[in-house]
């Protein structure tokens, strides 16, 4: 596949990191720990939608928009890096945040990747209830946007469309580049999924590849069977925009959804744990709502003993987000003193 045809901007901080986990590996004693460092990618602390943000601002530039817009959580990852890249290009940027977590404090509200919004320069949030349908919303404010003279684009969520999945394909190009130069034969790839974008982009890369590579998804929000559906919809209309129409078979569409507690953004005491023995072990900040989730998760398989003998390197992949935890200092606070006084 030949990525060049399609445009794309490049200020993400590429490759990222392939490194070992080896504490983390002795201290669990199952199959050795790698991780992919996307929360080194470079964009206002990084994270995995920087990838995809390549494509869809460059798509966005090409035709003609002065001002983009995006929805996601309160706490939303993508709206902070979709911020910054709309504020380093010149574009204007507007943000529909709908209000997923129940009874969120002031830190959830205001810091965290809030405050950064605001500090990269957004024009404007709005705020909707829990299960609106956001992207009617979004087009929505276009349609006013456009009487006031402006050229919206408008990004899904996660920046989850064949443009934007188009950053974890060539994701899977460098991994896989990595990999081969290290002599690192990957057994399994894991990493926390969501909106569909990184695991639709992952399979469908790997797949086109013909890697034999499988990727693992841990659940955040929907139930297994919408969360495969999702990515498996994307993985379809990937591979089509790439040309190589029916290029991935269902049964590579995996997630496990064991792990969201619950619900979307709502702490769990195995995500505490995971972002804690990552901190602690590996030196590595996970974030609250879905690299923290998603480390739970492999390491409760682990240590179920989930993963059969053949399963010797597994790759965790960092989706960033670590600057959420700052808007969930008071969870960890609590926890921290049910530690303390155990």
């Amino acid at each position: 596949m030949h990525l060049a045809r399609f445009p794309r901007l490049r200020f993400a901080h590429l490759p990222t990191p392939l490194e070992p986990m080896d504490n983390l590996t002795k201290l669990l004693g199952g199959p050795r720990l790698w991780i992919k460092r996307d929360d080194c990618t470079g964009l206002a602390t990084g994270g995995n939608k920087t990838r995809k943000l390549e494509f869809l601002m460059a798509d966005a530039l090409a035709k003609g928009a002065d001002t983009v817009i995006t929805q996601g959580a309160v706490q939303s990852n993508h709206a902070r890096q979709t911020v910054a890249i709309a504020a380093k290009l010149g574009l204007q940027s507007h943000l529909l945040f709908e209000e997923r977590v129940k009874h969120a404090d002031e830190d959830y509200q205001k810091s965290g990747n809030v405050l950064l919004d605001r500090l990269h320069g957004v024009e404007s949030i709005r705020y909707y209830p829990a299960d609106t349908n956001m992207n009617a919303a979004m087009e929505q404010v276009a349609e006013e946007l456009k009487g006031e003279g402006r050229k919206p684009y408008v990004i899904p969520g996660g920046g989850s469309n064949p443009v934007g999945a188009l950053g974890y394909v060539n994701c899977a190009f460098e991994l896989v580049s990595q990999a081969n130069d290290m002599g690192l034969k990957i057994d399994l790839l894991v990493h926390a999924t969501g909106s569909a974008g990184t695991q639709a982009g992952l399979v469908t890369g790997l797949e086109l590849m013909n890697t034999q590579i499988p990727v693992l998804g841990i659940g955040v929000r929907a139930p297994k069977p919408k969360q495969e559906e999702n990515v498996y919809n994307l993985c379809e209309a990937t591979a089509d925009f790439l040309g190589v129409k029916g290029g991935v078979k269902r049964d590579k569409v995996v997630a496990n959804t064991d792990y969201v507690g619950g619900g979307y953004g709502v702490p769990t005491d195995g995500m505490h744990e995971a972002v804690g023995l990552f901190a602690r072990h590996e030196a590595i900040l996970l974030d609250p709502v879905y690299s923290g989730k998603g480390a739970d998760g492999l390491i409760d398989l682990i240590r179920k003993g989930e993963f059969g003998k053949d399963v010797k390197n597994i790759v965790f992949l960092h989706t960033g987000g670590a600057v959420g935890l700052f808007g969930y200092r008071h969870a960890f606070e609590s926890h921290f003193e049910v530690a303390a006084n155990g």
